[in-house]
């Protein structure tokens, strides 16, 4: 079982109205819980009282997965290499080298075919750690039957794997569903092996869709208050017709057990990745080639544009799909696709999702207007290469130095929390960038000024500000009263750190 521990909560607000007419004046709003209303919304005559005959139905086709095994261990006799280290559990003498011990995972998984398929998470039968090596997979029917498996193919990114098990007559299945119909409120079932106790039934509704937990590209999982502990994760989550709508991955809890927030992964995410790894295929993802930001109340307002409807651009990178399609560091792209971008369906979200080589329509805002494009997607790259590849605005850098008469003049910008000087040749060199840069260099930074907390620090380079060039203190100060006069409450700064890409970040602006 994964644990999420930073999650961002959400609040889903729903209600209904209507107008009843001999009892209240027309057009007056109901109780959302009134009873003309209640009549057309609570269970219908005929629901279920018992999940037994659903469960009785579905159970067969849930199996318990364990794995077996190989880890490493160092060796830490302190007298490797001497005459003595036989008397520390190595009668060879010798350092010893690395030595084993037996390790075992338990966990989930659904029969998805008659033939011996079977879905469960990547993290049930991938290894423990960089150590550990997998030297069988088990695979366990209701009846106790069991099975060796072949593990078919697995996704890190998902956290979906696919086994093969061999057996001499077909197996119980089950169908994936469409999770895109799953709403807030609906019952679900989930059936798995929690704590290893196996076969363990239990409901609960669905508690939030499109919920992120910070995994990566394809957080967003469907949400449930139905007990999900360790050993159900790779499990499936049923509705009430019997289809599949999730795969049970993770939990928060504080304890370890469950504590009523759970997440799978939605059946729209896992069916198609599924298919492909049961064709022995690796999945590729689509990519467009930019590292982008959260559109902050920040941000938002230093472009005077709606908080939290799109992502903001803050690189592009050379020869991919993003700039093929003419997208520019300082875009906001609002749509992908056709759907909008939002906290909840994020761009990465919404792009990965895609086929590599598809041709996506794209809306952006650039200078306050709307641009259409079209991007063909390229394949994303790993993970490790991404990572590679960030921005981190909390590292010191005090490459610039001081003057060697402490002497700076200083730009009028107490608006930002900061100082600058002008760039010349020497100050170039010294933080590292081309002699024919243009921008202005912070010389001094409060640190308890929004600039100060978002990572600026002394010999940044400050290279526009609203999208507009900084060529001296005295551009800063005329953005800086611009901004003003528009009412703006923050500014977009872009910032380069020596030899790296420029990155965007939006300040604050402080009363003077």
């Amino acid at each position: 079982m994964r644990y999420a521990y930073g999650v961002s909560a959400a609040l889903l607000l729903a209600g209904s109205a209507a107008t009843l007419t001999g009892v209240v004046p027309a057009g007056a709003q109901t109780a959302a819980n009134d009873s003309s209303v209640m009549r057309n919304v609570v269970p219908r005559a005929g629901a279920p009282m018992s999940f037994a005959d659903l469960t009785e139905q579905l159970q067969p086709a849930v199996v318990n997965i364990s794995t077996t095994q190989r880890v490493r261990v160092t060796n830490n006799n302190p007298f490797a290499g001497t005459p003595f280290s036989g008397l520390f559990g190595n009668p060879q003498g010798g350092n010893g080298g690395a030595q084993t011990r037996e390790a075992q995972s338990l966990g989930s998984g659904f029969i998805i075919s008659a033939d011996g398929y079977v879905v469960t998470n990547n993290h049930v039968v991938a290894p423990g750690n960089r150590n550990a090596t997998i030297e069988s997979i088990t695979v366990i029917m209701p009846d106790r039957t069991e099975y060796e498996a072949e593990l078919v193919g697995r996704d890190a990114a998902s956290d979906i794997a696919v086994l093969k098990i061999k057996a001499n007559k077909p197996l119980p299945f089950v169908k994936f569903g469409d999770s895109n119909g799953a709403r807030v409120g609906d019952w679900v079932i989930a059936i798995g092996n929690p704590f290893g106790l196996g076969g363990t039934v239990t409901t609960g509704i669905v508690s939030a869709i499109h919920r992120r937990t910070g995994q990566g590209a394809y957080d967003s999982f469907l949400q449930t208050d139905a007990s999900i502990n360790r050993g159900n994760s790779g499990g499936p989550m049923f509705d009430l017709n019997g289809n599949v709508i999730g795969i049970n991955n993770a939990i928060i809890s504080p304890t370890g057990g469950n504590v009523g927030i759970g997440f799978a992964i939605p059946a729209e995410v896992a069916a198609p990745i599924v298919e492909t790894l049961k064709k022995g295929r690796t999945i590729e993802r689509g990519y467009l080639g930019v590292q982008i930001s959260a559109l902050s109340e920040d941000l938002a307002d230093s472009l005077g544009l709606e908080k939290n409807r799109g992502e903001f651009v803050q690189r592009v990178e050379p020869g991919e799909a993003a700039q093929k399609a003419g997208i520019q560091a300082g875009d906001v792209i609002t749509k992908v696709n056709g759907k909008t971008v939002t906290p909840d369906q994020t761009l990465s979200y919404l792009v990965a999702n895609l086929p590599v080589g598809t041709e996506v329509p794209i809306e952006l805002v650039r200078g306050g207007k709307t641009v259409k494009v079209s991007a063909k997607l390229g394949k994303r790259p790993s993970e490790e290469e991404l990572a590679g590849n960030t921005f981190d605005p909390d590292a010191e850098d005090n490459a610039m130095g001081q003057n060697d008469d402490g002497a700076s003049a200083q730009a009028t910008a107490e608006a930002l929390g900061l100082s600058v000087v002008d760039l010349t040749p020497a100050i170039a060199r010294q933080i590292g960038v081309s002699s024919t840069q243009k921008g202005v260099v912070v010389s001094t930074v409060n640190p308890n000024s929004d600039a100060g907390q978002k990572g600026i620090r002394r010999g940044f380079l400050i290279t526009s500000v609203n999208r507009q060039p900084v060529n001296s203190a005295a551009d800063l100060d005329k953005a800086i009263s611009d901004a003003k006069r528009s009412q703006r409450e923050a500014v977009l700064l872009q910032i380069k750190r020596g030899a790296r890409d420029p990155q965007f970040v939006a300040v604050r602006l402080q009363d003077s």
